[in-house]
């Protein structure tokens, strides 16, 4: 997707004595003229917390190719060891090699020429397939695109990212790191400001240069900073503006998608533990003092009811005792891979008064939130290193985002109201079904018009590009569409179980291409998933679990969410959705 930013001149941080203005110019090509200007409270506390997002925008935890110069190195000394002894022991094993060599040369020179005929046909022949191949050098040229970026042009890269909204009630800065794997979002209370001016609401993205944020790492304590969102940009010091300032860029389908998608898994409900900063600075302390060279790489958190929580990191096989303790109602295991990101919330350990973090369970993304007062830091971890927030896992089916809804009504009561809980949406559009209503909640998300606000738990209006999303990137997909196609089969077909392990047991089958296939969830009383299983193809073929789910699972799992508040259910007794029924009229 080709974005145009325009601004009326590059950001800026200036001081004089010890008061510093932190202008940030805005993107003029919005509708929405955004400003702001306040004086922060606690300028220390912004400082590091802004800083933390430049590492979440920078993260790329992707695996980088090796260098190898010391092997090569000790290749040649080797070699030239090996040859050396050669001419000093065998001399004559030497010179009958060298004949037989020359002899092998002239013949490999009659085939090399022969070769070279065969590859210069085949050059031909791949030029004139290449001339028709519109997408052969795709996969590279969004590689250098990156690389470019980041090494040549730093100013660029911080141009996709943050994204800075001015609410009623809060400023919020995002940002998705350049391997698509890790969210972050800064929200700054206004109670953290004196207000200078009446705010203008808005979304825009802003001007962020490396050269500024090395003037953010310039303030201090005693430091008075204040925080301006200015359209008109910030004169320099001959006080001439400098001319408009123009770029474009072409963003990846993924990033965008990624980005939407975010609020779909934070709108899903999880286990959510209360760390203490001692906590978090052992599980940190832990991962950058042992570096792991081999598999398995995952830490597992042992959750037992009423016990302090214990984390074994792998391959070590050292267990963690933290002091928090687990009030849940059952034990559990969850396993988190890529934990080496969650180093990026070292630099707010000292300055938090808690961490909040969301498990939702295995194959999915985790959220970590930290309260620093006025401010909060939301940071969300796909399930894996490499970006899944796109590919796998559906968490727009799975939070009941299903098809466009009355995604109109949703989206003309939230750029008037600009953030609601989902309840007082429902209280508004009373006139709604609740399904349309959580349909045209999804669609808004994934137009880029709106974020999910975990920490309030409500829907905010955003929007993420300064044009509208191609239609491209938010139809209904496939897989969407199969959903809904058998939700009513799997709902008339579904059977529920309740083991005495208090687990929620579901089943159903299918009849496709005149075969019979059975799905079974397992959801346990905290709403997580602990087991799933297919007897499709699709999903046969695939991870065979959560990260790539199928669509039967999908729909079973949409189906049975409503019913995990049953009662007075006899453990093992298998139940049809008709006895249920009856059970709740």
């Amino acid at each position: 997707m080709k974005v145009g930013y325009k601004y009326a001149s590059p950001s800026q941080c200036t001081q004089v004595d010890n008061h510093a203005t932190l202008g940030l110019s805005p993107d003029l090509s919005r509708d929405e003229k955004v400003s702001f200007c306040g004086k922060l409270k606690h300028p220390l506390l912004f400082r590091d917390a802004m800083l933390m997002l430049r590492e979440i925008v920078i993260s790329d935890t992707r695996k980088k190719t090796k260098e190898r110069t010391d092997y090569f190195t000790w290749l040649n000394e080797e070699i030239e060891r090996r040859v050396k002894a050669h001419k000093e022991y065998m001399p004559n094993v030497r010179e009958s090699l060298r004949k037989k060599m020359d002899s092998c040369d002239i013949e490999l020179l009659h085939k090399k020429n022969e070769i070279n005929q065969l590859l210069n046909m085949q050059r031909n022949l791949q030029k004139q397939i290449d001339q028709y191949d519109a997408w052969k050098d795709y996969y590279k040229i969004e590689r250098d695109f990156w690389k470019f970026i980041k090494d040549r042009d730093y100013s660029l890269w911080f141009v996709l990212d943050p994204v800075i909204t001015v609410h009623k009630d809060q400023v919020s800065f995002e940002a998705f790191s350049v391997d698509e794997s890790i969210y972050g979002c800064l929200s700054v209370s206004m109670n953290e400001f004196d207000l200078l001016q009446t705010p203008k609401l808005g979304t825009t993205n802003i001007d962020f240069s490396a050269k500024l944020e090395k003037e953010i790492q310039r303030f201090r304590s005693y430091t008075d900073v204040t925080l301006s969102v200015n359209p008109e940009g910030f004169a320099v010091d001959s006080d001439i503006v400098p001319e408009y300032i123009e770029k474009k860029i072409d963003l990846p389908e993924t990033w965008i998608k990624g980005f939407n998608q975010v609020s779909s898994a934070a709108a899903l409900s999880g286990i959510e533990l209360e760390l203490s900063p001692s906590d978090m600075y052992d599980i940190c302390a832990f991962l950058r003092k042992h570096k792991e060279k081999k598999s398995p790489r995952y830490m597992k958190w042992i959750l037992e009811p009423e016990q302090r929580i214990q984390i074994v990191f792998e391959p070590f096989g050292t267990a963690l005792t933290l002091n928090t303790v687990y009030h849940g109602n059952q034990r559990r295991e969850e396993k988190i891979w890529g934990r080496r990101r969650w180093l990026v919330v070292e630099k707010l350990i000292p300055l938090s008064k808690v961490f909040y973090v969301r498990i939702l369970g295995f194959g999915m993304p985790q959220f970590i939130r930290a309260d620093m007062g006025t401010m909060q830091m939301t940071v969300g971890f796909s399930a894996w290193s490499s970006n899944d927030w796109v590919k796998g896992t559906a968490f727009n089916i799975m939070a009941g985002f299903i098809g466009e809804g009355c995604y109109k009504d949703i989206y003309k009561l939230l750029k008037e109201k600009r953030c609601l809980s989902m309840k007082e949406i429902s209280g508004y559009l009373s006139n709604k079904k609740s399904d349309k209503l959580k349909a045209g909640i999804g669609m808004l998300f994934r137009r880029g018009e709106g974020y999910f606000d975990i920490i309030n738990n409500k829907v905010r209006f955003r929007h993420l590009c300064n044009t509208p999303i191609p239609e491209e990137l938010y139809e209904v997909s496939d897989i969407e569409m199969d959903v809904q196609k058998i939700s009513k089969l799997t709902f008339d077909n579904m059977k529920v179980r309740y083991s005495r392990q208090q687990e929620f047991i579901f089943t159903t089958t299918y009849k496709e291409y005149g075969q019979l296939s059975s799905t079974e969830i397992v959801i346990d009383q905290d709403g997580q998933i602990t087991k799933i299983d297919c007897s499709c193809q699709k999903f046969k073929r695939g991870e065979r679990n959560l990260s790539q789910p199928c669509a039967h699972i999908l729909a079973l799992y949409v189906a049975s969410y409503k019913l995990l508040k049953l009662k007075n259910l006899e453990y093992e007794k298998e139940y049809k959705i008709n006895d249920i029924m009856e059970m709740l009229l």
